[in-house]
């Protein structure tokens, strides 16, 4: 499948999506939505990807919203910025939350803005140690999109969520670790080899039942804990039927690594 502002590959179970607009520090335009998330799509729909990394390609993770193309139909009668979001980072957003399959962000540089946001709504972030995050939409006017008011006060809680939408401030690696905000701070140098390991770790556990643990915390967001008991048993009696589970429990018995197949 052919892409001109994505780079798409999947090796050894890990399916890795590169924003490639490197000129524009991968800026997203409306192009590069639709096309990382016609990826995911096809990354959620192939049994053979068990974990999918997104990750940016040269000098930044994603510069957000590009500022250029916004500004050729800004001002325009029809034009409507909800209605921009609804028809693309709404998609994008809830094509991440829908897929089962872990999705890991490798941010190797500044994710601003928007890109911030879509960063944050994956399942794991690993950070490199010269990387940043910044909000940066009250410079220009605008309130945080793209998931992040969702997301950020139950990472952060409201009153630092809230602060740093207002001052843009940059959050370093070393506090975004600090703060709860990603699982791992790499060194630069190293970010392409620990990212590539860690996503093939992922890839190679029970895939149904990683898939599974994310439907159920994401839902116990909005349940009551009851609603999140009876759903875990819902699910756990899914798992509990997987050839997964059987190999886990025959791999305890008999002492030796499970080796699982993702089903």
């Amino acid at each position: 499948m052919s892409y001109e502002t994505i780079l798409y590959d999947v090796d050894q179970a890990v399916a890795t999506i590169t924003l490639n607009r490197p000129d524009k520090l991968n800026a997203f335009n409306d192009q590069m939505i639709k096309e990382t998330t016609k990826a995911l799509k096809t990354a959620g729909r192939d049994a053979e990807v068990r974990a999918i990394v997104l990750t940016g390609h040269g000098r930044g993770f994603s510069a957000g919203q590009d500022l250029l193309e916004a500004a050729a139909s800004a001002g325009q009668p029809d034009e409507s910025l909800g209605d921009h979001l609804r028809h693309t980072y709404h998609v994008l957003v809830n094509q991440m939350l829908s897929i089962d399959k872990p999705i890991i962000a490798v941010v190797n540089g500044i994710a601003a803005g928007v890109g911030m946001s879509i960063a944050l709504m994956t399942d794991l972030r690993l950070m490199s140690d010269q990387a940043a995050f910044t909000l940066g939409f009250t410079k220009i006017g605008l309130i945080p999109d793209g998931g992040a008011n969702w997301i950020l006060t139950r990472m952060i809680g409201y009153p630092r969520a809230y602060e740093i939408a207002l001052t843009s401030e940059k959050i370093t690696a070393v506090q975004a670790l600090e703060w709860g905000m990603i699982n791992k701070v790499v060194p630069h140098d190293q970010l392409s080899e620990i990212a590539t390991a860690y996503a093939r770790q992922i890839a190679a556990g029970p895939t149904l039942a990683f898939g599974l643990t994310k439907r159920a915390m994401l839902q116990g967001m909005s349940q009551t804990l009851t609603e999140n008991l009876e759903y875990e048993a819902l699910l756990q009696t899914i798992s509990g039927r997987s050839a997964d589970c059987r190999e886990g429990v025959m791999a305890f018995v008999e002492k030796r690594p499970a080796q699982f197949q993702g089903k």
